[in-house]
């Protein structure tokens, strides 16, 4: 289905015709494996016994929704990957596949004799994609890591907050997707370069890794020569070397305002329509402004407060100021841009009912993204996956079905 916000129209997918077998669980590598299903690959979800974890959290909270989010367009069959027949079919689907991807704790897929080596035995082609928390090497190889804990241990929670507060958690499951999308690049990367060489290879994203980089601010300021500077900053610049940049109060909400240069300051004090404050020394430069900070954020929280947060992004569009209201969940999930885009669509999900999902961020010149599919019901596809690629009859599936394979 062409996306008409794009002008893309019907034309291959730059994935399709590779198959990805899908062991990934939760966010991390879901997600990478959501960007391939929509950038056209056939990716086949691989679940043990009961479905993965994501699925079994309870829908009446809201809570198995992100499963729907992260898993459309895929296909979904049943597994025991701890019986030897089990481990045999996964073979036999890996010898025909491009990419496998997993997010496991390290060894477990050596564990189960389901390792790079194992599967590059029976498919030198093989992309083998893994994500952990750590890494598969290092001193913190086995330690448990969910998108929390390497929140802490990464540094993101000690910079987030404010300095007199004790330090709080992201909102959003940074590191979980900051893993995801490496994690995609990398598996893309990889089949790349087995377009040169013809070889699959090993690669591996580490979530700590994954995030270091977006604490670039922060980090900077540990090599400054200040020493005043906290290490959370609430709503200010990381480095506390932007001014103004801040969350400022509305009549009915807050506004987010940051000048980064001379000219956004200009354009504000013109929105403000404060002349006076173009000739006050303290704020001609912005080492000036920083150093007066208190006194900035004063002077535009008292403009601000009396306004309605529209009109005050309004006006401070029209001046071309970067500026952004604060917005709730329900109002981003409506947001009339991302669904004109079509990157949110509003489906009836059979187990989930009325929901908003998203596609693919990505999106390629004069290519349409792919008709969604909801996410599959637990096994939908086995009788089409096993029968159609593995050859096996309905009669020795309803075996492995008593076995407890599948």
């Amino acid at each position: 289905m062409a996306n008409a916000a794009s002008g893309t129209t019907d034309q291959a997918l730059p994935l399709a015709g590779l198959r990805v077998l899908d062991l990934t669980q939760i966010y991390n590598g879901p997600y990478a494996t959501f960007l391939m299903a929509m950038a056209g690959a056939e990716v086949i979800k691989v679940e043990p016994p009961g479905g993965e974890f994501l699925r079994r959290r309870d829908a009446r909270s809201g809570a198995g929704v992100p499963f729907a989010m992260l898993n459309a367009n895929k296909r979904s069959v049943s597994l025991n990957l701890k019986s030897p027949r089990g481990r045999d079919m996964l073979l036999d689907l890996v010898r025909q596949a491009d990419v496998l991807a997993e997010n496991f704790a390290p060894g477990v897929m050596d564990r189960l004799g389901l390792g790079y080596d194992a599967l590059r035995a029976v498919n030198p082609r093989i992309i083998y994609a893994a994500s952990s928390g750590y890494g598969d090497a290092g001193p913190y190889r086995d330690y448990p890591a969910m998108d929390l804990t390497v929140q802490a241990m990464s540094g993101v929670m000690s910079i987030t907050g404010f300095s007199h507060n004790a330090p709080v958690k992201s909102g959003a499951a940074l590191c979980d997707f900051f893993g995801g999308v490496h994690l995609y690049g990398a598996i893309t990367t990889a089949l790349f370069g087995r377009e040169r060489s013809g070889k699959g290879c090993r690669i591996e994203v580490a979530m700590l890794e994954a995030v270091y980089p977006s604490l670039a601010s922060s980090i900077g300021m540990t090599y400054g020569e200040r020493g005043d500077i906290p290490l959370r900053t609430g709503n200010r610049h990381g480095g506390l070397s932007l001014c103004p940049y801040n969350v400022y109060p509305a009549s009915d909400g807050f506004v987010a305002i940051i000048c980064n240069n001379d000219k956004h300051w200009l354009c504000l004090v013109d929105a403000m329509e404060r002349p006076d404050l173009k000739a006050d020394p303290r704020m001609a430069t912005m080492r000036d402004r920083v150093a007066h900070m208190e006194l900035i954020d004063g002077i535009i929280s008292e403009w601000t407060l009396p306004q309605s947060r529209d009109d005050l992004f309004g006006r401070l569009a029209a001046f071309r100021v970067p500026s952004a209201p604060v917005r709730d969940l329900p109002e981003v999930i409506a947001d009339p841009h991302m669904h004109e885009r079509g990157m949110l669509l509003e489906v009836d999900h059979p187990q989930y009912g009325p929901i908003t999902v998203c596609r693919s961020p990505i999106n390629y010149s004069g290519v349409a993204q792919p008709d969604y599919r909801v996410s599959p019901a637990y096994a939908a596809d086995n009788e089409a996956v096993y029968g159609g690629m593995l050859g096996i009859a309905a009669a020795d599936l309803a075996a492995l079905r008593a076995e407890g394979v599948v």
